[in-house]
């Protein structure tokens, strides 16, 4: 059976390369005797493919030795906890709410200490990056900043970080994660859902700067297996890690890295939504989603004029080997998340399918 054109939210398309390398390891990693689903995270085979996964990120972003970075279970969502938990040390922290993540990253931080709304774009359906020009003066106070740098749901991301002066700046990275150059020492602190861009779900990345971290988390409540510092001493091995899905987010980090890294990641990243909204911007039966400004590289969202036009472009879709359009449910319509693993040519081909469904529409 030949593969569709996944242009799925997470869990999203994989390069073929690197499922061709798992398969072709799955019953004996190189002349282990064994599958690494079954080997031991304590082997020395084990230790050589997690040391090596970190080695490859930190080539491929450029990150220095003054920040850690760990391989963390419990999916993004913990990370909502986690944040104020190990960061929050004087009670106060300012979120950016920009999209249904963020709005629940801040309302979980409300749970821990005084989490203030610094600037939302809700009033407008988060169809745009809100208003950041009193940012800086608003941080001052603050343990941190936060933002969800591109919203999935919504198809909007932030193309210039905020200003935040002193203040860290904590960012959930998880859609845009490798899919661009990412200046990691503009950020405290940035964490990754793997399952976009960086591999299989289980397994969350979380770079976090040593100084935030200290001697332990900042509040006495946060249990010990969400502790920064602990986990950041056990090296990820606080308890069993999911080593199959570390395993498979270091073959994708090689991957992008002989792709030329996160400069050659942008540019095609950039050439494939730059086909899909010039369709959109030329269309009469689609509607983009997001502000022009706000417009993210990762996730270009659109509907058509009533929801049976949605269903029928849908479904077909799925005629054509294109799969995954279909978008969340609090917006309706339809979602191309075009990451990295997303070829040009399957960008090309679901806009060759939009312009014959406008075509079946004009002519009706």
């Amino acid at each position: 059976m030949a593969r569709v054109h996944n242009f799925s939210a997470g869990p999203a398309a994989l390069p073929l390369p690197v499922l061709e390398e798992i398969q072709q390891e799955l019953v004996d990693y190189r002349g282990c005797g064994m599958s690494v689903l079954e080997m031991s995270h304590r082997s020395q085979a084990y230790a050589q493919i997690i040391d090596d996964a970190e080695a490859t990120l930190r080539r491929i972003i450029g990150i220095p030795d003054t920040y850690r970075v760990l391989f963390l279970q419990g999916g993004a969502t913990l990370q909502f906890a986690g944040i104020p938990l190990n960061l929050m040390r004087r009670g106060r922290a300012g979120y950016v709410v920009s999209g249904h993540f963020a709005k629940l990253a801040w309302q979980e931080a409300a749970r821990y200490g005084d989490a203030r709304m610094l600037a939302t774009s809700e009033d407008t359906g988060f169809d745009r990056i809100p208003d950041l020009s009193r940012i800086r003066e608003q941080a001052r106070d603050l343990d941190y900043v936060y933002i969800c740098q591109n919203n999935t749901i919504f198809g909007t991301m932030f193309h210039a970080l905020p200003d935040t002066g002193d203040t860290p700046l904590v960012a959930d990275v998880s859609s845009c994660f490798l899919s661009m150059p990412l200046d990691i020492e503009r950020y405290g602190l940035v964490y990754a859902g793997a399952q976009k861009n960086a591999g299989p779900a289980g397994v969350t990345v979380v770079i976090v700067r040593e100084d935030l971290i200290g001697e332990g988390p900042a509040l006495e409540c946060c249990p010990t297996y969400m502790s920064y510092r602990r986990q950041a001493d056990a090296k990820s091995m606080m308890n069993t890690p999911n080593t199959f899905g570390i395993y498979v987010c270091g073959k994708v980090f090689r991957w992008v890295e002989q792709q030329g890294g996160l400069k050659a990641m942008a540019q095609t990243n950039s050439e494939k939504a730059r086909i899909l909204y010039d369709v959109l911007d030329a269309s009469e039966v689609f509607r983009p989603f997001a502000e022009p400004a706000s417009r993210s590289i990762a996730n270009v969202t659109f509907r058509c004029a009533t929801p049976e036009l949605d269903a029928a472009f849908i479904e077909g879709a799925r005629g054509r080997g294109i799969e995954g359009v279909k978008a969340h449910r609090l917006t309706g319509g339809m979602r191309a998340s075009i990451y990295n693993a997303v070829s040009l040519d399957g960008v090309k081909a679901l806009a060759a399918y939009m312009q014959d469904f406008e075509e079946s529409r004009r002519s009706n």
